[in-house]
């Protein structure tokens, strides 16, 4: 047998080891993240919305996986915080970031998770940005983004704080209601909606790249007029990934 094929018939033997390590990699985060959607440790009130809020594909199109370390921005009251804990896993970190001042009721919608063993691996957080005492994989923020604008506030100081707290690499991700197109900030407070489009914006103007979006949360028979309130997890809403 010749050299050369001998060569051709050792990288035959090669790549289905190769594919066979990706493919594993891959089924291990979907593995970890079906884990988490599992878990007995969350509230059945979490478990009646998934179908709307569709976290399982919010989570893989972040690429969450065992062991990432995360900042979690204004958490709410937890939804997205125990899936994270419980995908990236003990050797992982959720950092929850809430502005200082906030009041106590309001952190105090935390304490189920902060208060239980189950997610130890959940650290809170409490400045004027979030500053994780270590770099993060993922920076995570889902329906408030819009918040940022409040009375006529900038996300720029929030913006900044997330690239310096990402690894060179690292992702953020934005989710948040979808206002119609070209109307900027004018729905955030009134509806609490946010064009995409300034979102995108705002965050490449700030130093990330703009990684690409998904259309899960995507629903056409939202016509952007509504409070968000009105219409729960039922809205259209936008899935924007970013890389430092």
């Amino acid at each position: 047998m010749s050299k050369a094929w001998m060569i051709a018939g050792a990288l035959a033997l090669m790549v289905p080891g190769a594919a066979l390590a990706k493919d594993s990699g891959a089924q291990g985060n979907k593995a970890a993240i079906a884990a988490a959607l599992a878990d007995k440790d969350r509230p059945e009130a979490d478990v009646s919305r998934d179908a709307g809020r569709k976290p399982g594909e919010l989570l893989a199109f972040a690429g969450v996986k065992p062991g990432m370390k995360v900042g979690e921005l204004l958490p709410g009251g937890g939804y997205f915080t125990r899936l994270l804990s419980k995908a990236v896993g003990p050797k992982g970190v959720v950092y929850i970031w809430m502005p200082a001042g906030t009041p106590p009721d309001r952190l105090a919608r935390l304490d189920p998770i902060l208060k239980n063993p189950a997610f130890a691996n959940v650290k809170l957080v409490l400045g004027e940005q979030i500053a994780p005492p270590e770099k993060v994989d993922l920076i995570w923020t889902t329906q408030n983004y819009h918040d940022l604008h409040h009375t006529g506030k900038s996300p720029e100081p929030t913006n900044a704080a997330a690239l310096a707290a990402l690894k060179p690499g690292g992702t953020y991700l934005v989710s948040d209601h979808a206002a119609k197109s070209g109307s900027g900030t004018t729905d955030t407070d009134a509806l609490h909606r946010i064009d995409p489009e300034l979102v995108k914006a705002e965050v490449v103007k700030a130093g990330f790249k703009f990684a690409g979006e998904s259309k899960a949360l995507a629903n056409a028979e939202d016509d952007h007029t509504k409070k968000v309130f009105d219409l729960h997890d039922k809205t259209d809403q936008f899935l924007l990934k970013f890389t430092k």
